[in-house]
């Protein structure tokens, strides 16, 4: 069942709709307005593990990092974990931005203070 998007010529608003009947009136969610033209969307092709493995490799892809930098540590994280979807599981994240909030204020974590203790 496609996703189409359309312009309306009415409000100039952008849509999306779900169409499963081609005779299916379309009508503009935002004024009502059934005089709507179709968009050619964008479409995505699904990576195999080896090209997007590939092409977190190249270094221009990293943009400007600085491991110094927590907040662009944390940006690059995001960058690999999109990258990698759903294999770094769901609370990836979360767990990136209190690193980063952690890192920014000073503060260690409790693992790191341990191994210091040894």
């Amino acid at each position: 069942m496609p996703i189409y998007e359309y312009r309306c010529n009415s409000c100039r608003k952008k849509i999306a709709l779900l169409i499963l009947n081609r005779s299916e009136q379309t009508i503009c969610s935002h004024c009502g307005s059934a005089d709507l033209r179709r968009l050619i969307s964008r479409f995505a092709a699904p990576k195999s593990e080896e090209a997007r493995l590939e092409s977190m490799a190249d270094p221009s892809k990293w943009g400007d990092i600085d491991e110094n930098n927590p907040a662009s540590m944390a940006r690059f994280m995001k960058k690999m974990g999109k990258e990698f979807g759903d294999e770094l599981g769901e609370d990836f994240n979360e767990e990136i931005e209190s690193a980063a909030e952690e890192a920014a204020h000073g503060g260690s974590s409790s693992d790191e203070s341990a191994s210091n203790d040894i």
